[in-house]
């Protein structure tokens, strides 16, 4: 069990884009652990590719280190509440699973931290989309990916304990997706990404979005390496939830109110769930968004645009003081 978020461990499994039958299985907490011996076998049959770990350090183009010995917070990426588990579990100590809990997270992040340097060296954008089930999420992806697609590479990574229905979805706008379903698992974590990252093809400069599991709390607590998290809120879920779920809403940049071409049929107060979201974070932007009647798109399509190109422009400086400490030593 998951004393971070009380999730059951369980297969997960990660489908290729082309071939739809890769597999890729391991515990879910799996990076919580111990890993002395990893190496990664591919084989190959007619096309069909075959994942069987025992993972290597060295493979996915990220070091996969899993001593837990000095591990340490990331600062300014960690994005996610604060505060303990508040979990019980038959023999364990408060303390005991406080430190369960830290050793989780603190391997979560240094693999969140090699997913950031991979999409930084390939110049990608990266969203974590957010929400309960229900929310939308996937319609607005998709309208989203109509809207950009032709300017941008677009790749996408689905989350879901089963199916591949979204993911099918989304490849039906051309572009390409991954899905992963967490079995048991209430939210996906970096070393998972990491691992879905290469079943893509090239995405160097591209915008990846990552539709999370449907789940407003264990989300919250696992940075996957992204830009930013941004949080869908639907008009049919009451206008409380960032009250009610406040780690979710703190961790994210944005958040979009969404559906709200059933407002005229629904007794939601838009202001009070505004008033809400700042009082638990004041820096939230906020977006009323309807994907059926477009209300709201081009405001979150400009967000994209100026997010990424700030992105973009915080690396090239990056980049630039490299090449000017260069020709320092030169």
């Amino acid at each position: 069990m998951c004393t971070v978020c009380g999730c059951s461990e369980g297969e997960v499994s990660i489908e290729h884009d082309h071939s739809h039958n890769h597999v890729h299985a391991h515990d879910h907490h799996s990076h919580a652990r111990a890993h002395d011996h990893h190496s990664h076998n591919h084989t190959h049959h007619d096309g069909e590719h075959t994942h069987s770990h025992e993972h290597e350090h060295h493979h996915h183009g990220h070091d996969h280190n899993h001593d837990h010995a000095g591990i340490e917070s990331e600062g300014d990426n960690i994005h996610f509440g604060k505060g303990p588990a508040h979990a019980h579990v038959a023999g364990l100590s408060q303390s005991r699973m406080v430190q369960i809990e830290q050793d989780i997270l603190g391997k979560n992040n240094q693999y969140a931290a090699q997913n950031r340097a991979r999409f930084a060296q390939q110049s990608m954008f990266v969203l974590n989309l957010v929400s309960s089930p229900g929310s939308g999420k996937t319609t607005l992806l998709t309208e989203t990916i109509n809207h950009i697609k032709s300017r941008y590479t677009v790749g996408v990574i689905e989350g879901d304990q089963q199916t591949t229905n979204d993911a099918e979805r989304i490849r039906e706008t051309g572009v390409q997706a991954v899905q992963i379903n967490t079995g048991k698992g209430c939210h996906l974590d970096a070393h998972m990404v990491g691992h879905a990252m290469d079943n893509f093809s090239d995405l160097t400069g591209g915008v990846l979005f990552i539709e999370n599991v449907g789940n407003l709390v264990c989300p919250a607590s696992f940075d996957l390496g992204e830009a930013a998290k941004v949080s869908i809120l639907s008009v049919t879920e009451g206008e409380d939830k960032p009250l009610k779920y406040p780690d979710m809403f703190h961790a994210s940049e944005l958040m979009i109110l969404n559906k709200t071409d059933l407002l005229p049929y629904l007794d939601f107060d838009v202001e009070r769930c505004m008033d809400y979201a700042k009082r638990v974070n004041p820096d939230i932007k906020i977006i009323q968004l309807s994907a059926k009647s477009g209300e709201g798109m081009e405001q979150w399509i400009d967000w994209i645009k100026r997010k990424r190109a700030s992105i973009i422009e915080a690396r090239i400086q990056i980049l630039q003081q490299q090449i000017d400490q260069f020709k320092a030593i030169l």
